[in-house]
């Protein structure tokens, strides 16, 4: 996913200030429309695009009920360790069960009956996440005149700016479920009193997305059906869970348990969110090669992945070379590629092998850019 949470106007200004400040040539720039993937790409995976409801609803189900068991035991176990191992158990399994929100935002209408909502009964509301958040933000990402640019919601070119920015663009994220409470609890329904308001909360606040600058339009039609019903929902929740804090019915350690636990998936998110680009373009309109370039895969033999980039998320490149592929078909078709397609080939530019490496690569693209 290239899920993101909000940063602050401070972080987006540095960059701006920087990226002004450097004359780089384009990214990935070397990386001219690569034809040959492309067919490949598209050829090889004609019967990969069914989505395979049952192997959805087995992976959120048994990772939202994982991940509610892991949080009971972080509150209610004893000893520590137990306490440390369920909160671990929790936030893992439900990073999980969030990142299917990346999954909602491509789905084709009924390609797996009801798993919107469903995603949003298990995780989106009891997160105060629901799946508005993304739906409908998402795939602006992945037009091809958009991304990289100052109109991509999910892009900015963190890798021209000094280093300590990094830094705040992950520990901003802890603070997302305080502003979930604050979007859905006090915002949500202020704003049914003040027209102005509620512009400013539907076009600035309703949205998974790290550009500062992007403001979304209203829904409309179905999608607006479908908003007034999980956020009304979110929106009840939120109040409830406020009101039952402050009059001691949900213990105050528990919910600071499930507060810490939402903050640190928001912040495991953000470390993913962090390396699921090389973040080189400065604002020019890239080629489907340079947007797959800028992306990136962390591929097999290495498991580790598979955990920190759940849910097709190691096949980062791959999934903006073919949006339409459901997760479970990424590794057949990162297979078929890696067969087919020689070692000059684009494709194999975009792998790399670690999450500590792409950060520690990230931190120098930095520091030379800085130093210019």
């Amino acid at each position: 996913m290239a899920t993101a949470f909000v940063t602050p106007d401070p972080l987006a200004a540095t960059l701006s200030r920087a990226s002004a400040a450097l004359a780089r040539p384009k990214a990935a720039q070397a990386g001219r429309e690569d034809i040959a993937m492309i067919k490949a790409a598209a050829s090889l995976t004609r019967d990969l695009h069914a989505a395979r409801p049952i192997v959805y609803w087995t992976d959120l189900i048994a990772s939202a009920g994982l991940g509610y068991a892991g949080m009971a035991v972080a509150i209610v176990a004893t000893p520590l360790w137990a306490k440390l191992l369920g909160a671990v158990v929790a936030v893992l399994a439900l990073y999980r069960a969030l990142s299917f929100i990346h999954e909602l935002s491509h789905m084709k209408p009924n390609a797996v009956r009801g798993f919107t909502a469903g995603w949003n009964i298990l995780f989106g509301v009891p997160v105060m996440m629901p799946s508005l958040m993304y739906e409908g933000v998402h795939t602006l990402h992945h037009a091809k005149t958009r991304y990289g640019t100052n109109r991509d919601p999910e892009y900015m070119p963190l890798a021209r700016g000094p280093a300590a920015t990094l830094a705040i663009f992950v520990l901003v994220s802890a603070l997302l479920p305080i502003g979930l409470i604050l979007r859905y609890g006090v915002l949500a329904p202020l704003s049914l009193l003040s027209p102005k308001l509620r512009e400013i909360v539907v076009t600035r606040y309703s949205a998974l997305a790290i550009n500062p600058q992007f403001r979304r339009k209203p829904p409309e039609g179905a999608a607006l059906r479908s908003w007034r019903i999980w956020e009304t929902a979110a929106s009840i929740w939120a109040i409830s869970f406020v009101v039952l804090t402050a009059t001691g019915v949900f213990p105050l350690a528990a919910s600071l348990t499930f507060l810490a636990i939402v903050s640190a998936i928001a912040v495991l998110n953000q470390v993913r969110t962090l390396v699921a680009h090389l973040w080189e373009n400065e604002g020019d309109a890239m080629s489907i090669t340079d947007q797959y370039l800028d992306s990136v895969n962390v591929p097999p033999p290495g498991l580790l992945a598979e955990i920190w980039a759940p849910v097709g998320l190691r096949y980062h490149a791959l999934h903006h070379l073919l949006p339409g592929l459901p997760y479970h078909a990424l590794p057949e078709a990162h297979r078929r590629l890696t067969g087919e397609l020689g070692d000059g080939s684009s494709y194999h530019h975009a792998n790399y092998s670690t999450l500590s490496g792409l950060i520690v690569n990230l931190v120098k693209a930095c520091r030379k850019a800085v130093r210019g």
